[in-house]
């Protein structure tokens, strides 16, 4: 079953369940894959999907730094619940040992050696990882690998 299906079912599910709150980030994922389908004039494939998932994430963990920074700690619940939600359509997320593993790997592989190749770098970690580590915390081990 692709990952558009899914979503897809769980909207169905959460709307027979009047699960509101849930119901309303799922419509927002719909939403948000539509509207990139629309933009792009093409149907998303899982990989896409996976793209815009990840996007939300991010956009959500801003949220949650500049709410906390702002000291509301209300609003910064609500973009912690949504997070979960959308969450549950991600693969499973890699651990920080395995990560660290494979930006080493990646490094040797590549033979990155300065803070210059960090792009390429970057590029094939993102091949690899897509979608199971949040790719800011990649970015710093990757910058604390090389400079060391």
């Amino acid at each position: 079953m692709s990952l558009k299906l899914q979503i897809q079912n769980t909207v169905k599910d959460a709307m027979r369940a009047r699960e509101k709150e849930r119901l309303g980030v799922l419509r927002l994922i719909t939403a948000a894959i539509k509207q990139r389908e629309v933009d792009e004039r093409m149907e998303l494939d899982d990989e896409q999907v996976l793209a815009v998932l990840n996007k939300m994430l991010k956009q959500r963990r801003e949220s949650i730094s500049q709410y906390e920074a702002a000291n509301r700690k209300d609003l910064a619940t609500v973009e912690k619940n949504e997070i979960e939600i959308i969450q549950a359509f991600l693969p499973e997320q890699l651990s920080a040992d395995d990560v660290q593993k494979l930006v080493l790997e990646t490094i040797t592989q590549t033979g990155a050696s300065s803070m210059k190749d960090m792009g390429k770098l970057m590029g094939v970690l993102q091949a690899k990882i897509a979608g199971r580590a949040d790719m800011s915390a990649v970015s710093a081990l990757v910058k604390k690998a090389l400079s060391a």
